[in-house]
């Protein structure tokens, strides 16, 4: 392929405009014809053209008007002749780019490589100039090498079709990133390397490089880098801290990177006085409480930009969207000190015109307009907008929530708030098929729908049948019963269950239930929750299977259907700032469940639950989680004679305490990982590892120390972290010793997949006992979590 030089060529050009434009003598033009167009319109070339009817031309006339049109671009070749008075303009136009085919590149997508060859002109559809062919040689090299690829081969090449249409292909052979071999930090002499770079982006080869490619060189990380380095020595107090030069070295290869950077450090400074100065609206003195650096400490940077912050953000909250607070140094030198002046500049009070929603599609915009917080016609708050997208994460319904204010044209007082959310699934589906010697085919179905048709009510189906059990469970929430956001919800369920099938003490359920729940907000974080029911459970024994604790606790009441009035009250604290993979804030709930008077067994459920969301940095969040539940029953125990008969003795029974097809269960892929579900505290007496009898207890303690890593992926539908979960199950309160607890630590991926959430979990159980069912690998699908 030729290549062409654009000032050797435009010299040509010049020097070929007398002959082009032809020495002839100068006349007076009656008419003007164009030869030569294919796609340009003949109007175009009449835009461009410098002559018009009725005008004198001549040879420098005429080399001019050649000049206009070159510069349009459109043409190759542009002659002027003269036909008795008519001027004839012929042109050659310059092909048309029919397609660009990017070939070889895997580093960088297709889209962003063609995004970068429009800004220098070169799409699909405009004319073609072979003088852009070095300018796409050099865009896409400049692309490559700030990823850190210095060896990157690009070849375009041009075929040309009918109807002056060419295709362009441009081969590129990506090579492998230049690797990081050394950073050289000269002039440290007060901090380490290692404790300077902790935070850095570019690093040398260690054992995580081929994740975080943190040792592939890049121009705009070392950027990023040396900005860190800047603002590690500034927060410590290092006023006159100079990063005095960096070099950039490459080997032969294009392969190796050398890093060095050449600073001074200087001295230590500390604050001589703090002083708010400006028009601070509110109080000074309320201004002052802002300020988190205080004479005689350590000038850092970090406290000045954490304070100015603060300061525009209870400025922010009143309306004064714009507020800026630039803190003013005044260094001396000889004693060390720094007085800083947090100059106010308020500017003016804005209220916000119109809130609009773009991206959600399925979502209805009054399910997003009743979680803002910020209203139309009412004036700007920061609060109330950060308060609006927690709420709108917490949701569930969108994987992104973004908030954007433009300001109004031809106003100063006046914003927009646009609202940009990315719309996710907002519910699940679950589909299992099976079969087992002793129930037969298996198959389930269940669909949970959290923003059925867009109108962000909840509605869920679950559907099970085999030769042993089957279950309808049908349930439906409106979050916003009322205007002022009350919730209203029904759950209808009804279930024929062998318990022996869910690793629970065999006997067989027949079980229905009817119940009303109602959520009522107190503030942004606090719920009461309030619930009435009806159920009832007939509870039949399997003849020599069925554990003698419970059979003796039916016998003693006579009675094998049980029915209960619950009611139920709970207060509920969630500041989380997301419903999936939320990275802060804490979620604390209690309730009491009360089987009311009139019920056949008269008994109470207490509980709690505890999440606490700490981010210790970017890359990583700690979950601290608790649950608690005891129950036990509110009325008499019951104590019941049996005869003997048909040679068994005579027994004397007891019905006390909590019923055990109410009792508390752990273990399992959300419970305790690493034991089987619902493996823990007691069993049937008797039991043994091939029949194992689990049968619950009155006491429940559980507890889980995670380390969550919110960023290691590039999706916040996924998440990585390793966990310590710990806990047990008592017959009752008195039962309670720790030494009885099971703990096991391990992994657990999340990932929040379009069909629905999917957990696999490695565990390793490392408090447990020889009768444990241990299960390492657990696998869920399908469930909310």
């Amino acid at each position: 392929m030729k290549r062409f030089a654009a000032a050797p060529l435009f010299l040509a050009l010049l020097a070929a405009l007398p002959a082009a434009a032809q020495n002839f003598e100068p006349f007076t033009v009656s008419d003007i014809r164009v030869d030569g167009l294919q796609r340009i319109s003949a109007g175009t070339v009449f835009t461009y053209l410098p002559i018009e009817k009725g005008d004198q031309v001549d040879s420098n006339t005429a080399a001019q008007a050649i000049r206009a049109l070159f510069r349009t671009g459109f043409f190759n070749d542009v002659t002027l002749q003269r036909q008795n008075d008519i001027l004839v303009v012929t042109v050659q136009e310059r092909p048309a780019i029919n397609r660009i085919t990017l070939v070889g590149n895997k580093d960088i997508k297709s889209d962003e490589l063609e995004k970068n060859l429009k800004e220098i002109g070169l799409s699909e559809g405009e004319t073609f100039d072979r003088l852009q062919l070095d300018r796409v040689t050099q865009e896409l090299t400049r692309a490559y090498n700030n990823r850190g690829k210095y060896n990157v081969s690009i070849q375009p090449s041009v075929t040309p079709l009918d109807r002056n249409r060419v295709d362009l292909q441009i081969d590129i052979k990506e090579g492998k990133a230049a690797k990081i071999k050394s950073i050289n930090l000269v002039g440290n002499e007060t901090f380490e390397d290692d404790d300077i770079r902790d935070t850095w982006e570019s690093n040398t080869s260690n054992w995580l490089s081929w994740y975080r490619r943190d040792d592939q060189y890049s121009r705009e990380k070392l950027s990023g880098d040396l900005e860190k380095l800047n603002s590690y020595y500034l927060d410590r107090g290092y006023v006159d801290f100079n990063v005095e030069s960096t070099q950039v070295s490459i080997s032969p290869d294009r392969r190796d990177m050398y890093l060095t950077a050449n600073m001074r450090e200087g001295e230590v400074y500390t604050i001589s006085e703090t002083v708010v100065t400006g028009d601070t609206i509110i109080s000074q003195e309320e201004m002052e409480k802002l300020v988190l650096i205080q004479p005689g400490q350590t000038f850092s940077r970090r406290l000045l930009e954490l304070t100015s912050d603060a300061m525009m953000a209870v400025l922010g909250n009143v309306g004064y969207a714009f507020a800026n607070v630039t803190p003013v140094p005044e260094v001396d030198r000889e004693n060390r000190t720094v007085k800083i002046n947090f100059y106010v500049e308020p500017g003016k009070r804005v209220y916000v015109r119109r809130i609009a929603f773009k991206g959600n599609t399925r979502t209805g915009d009054e399910v997003i307009r009743r979680e803002m917080r910020q209203f139309e016609g009412s004036w700007y708050s920061q609060a109330a907008l950060d308060r609006s997208k927690v709420r709108l994460q917490r949701l569930g319904y969108f994987s992104k929530v973004d908030i954007e204010t433009p300001e109004v044209a031809g106003t100063d007082d006046q914003v927009d708030v646009v609202v940009n959310v990315e719309e996710t699934t907002s519910g699940s589906f679950t589909f299992g098929l099976g079969y087992s010697q002793l129930s037969g085919i298996i198959y389930s179905l269940g669909v949970t729908q959290n923003n059925f048709f867009g109108t962000g009510n909840r509605v869920g189906v679950n559907v099970q049948q085999n030769d042993y059990s089957s279950s309808i469970d049908l349930s439906y929430i409106d979050p916003y019963f009322t205007d002022d956001g009350v919730s209203l919800g029904y759950n209808v369920t009804y279930r024929e269950l062998d318990y022996g099938d869910f690793n629970i003490a065999n006997y067989l359920v027949d079980n229905g239930a009817f119940e009303a729940t109602f959520g009522i907000p107190l503030t942004e974080t606090d719920t009461v929750g309030l619930s009435f029911g009806i159920d009832y459970n007939t509870i039949t024994p399997v003849l020599g299977s069925t554990a003698q604790e419970i059979v003796d606790y039916i016998d003693a009441l006579d009675k094998r259907t049980f029915h209960a009035w619950r009611t139920e009250l709970s207060w509920a604290r969630d500041s989380r700032n997301a419903y999936w993979n939320p990275t802060r804030g804490t979620f604390q709930r209690v309730a009491a469940e009360i089987a009311l008077p009139g019920s056949t067994v008269e008994y109470y459920k207490l509980y709690y639950q505890f999440a606490r969301y700490w981010p210790i940095n970017r890359a990583l969040v700690l979950l601290t989680a608790a649950e608690l539940g005891y129950g036990d029953n509110y009325d008499d125990p019951v104590t019941r004679v049996i005869p003997a008969a048909n040679n068994t003795p005579e027994r004397i029974v007891t019905a006390d305490g909590l019923p055990f097809f109410e009792n508390f269960y752990a273990g399992g892929v959300r419970s305790i990982r690493g034991f089987e579900d619902n493996s823990l505290g007691p069993v049937a007496a008797g039991s043994t590892s091939n029949f194992r009898q689990n049968l619950g207890g009155a006491l429940k303690t559980t507890g889980t120390i995670e380390a969550i890593f919110p960023t290691l992926f590039d999706t916040d539908q996924t998440r990585l972290s390793a966990f310590l979960d710990f806990g047990q199950v008592y017959p009752s309160a008195s039962d309670f010793e720790f030494r009885e607890y099971r703990a096991s630590v391990g992994l657990s991926l999340q990932w929040q997949a379009p069909i629905g959430p999917i957990v696999l979990n490695v565990s390793q159980p490392v408090l447990k006992d020889d009768e444990d069912e241990i299960e390492r690998l657990q696998f869920s699908f399908g469930t909310q979590f």
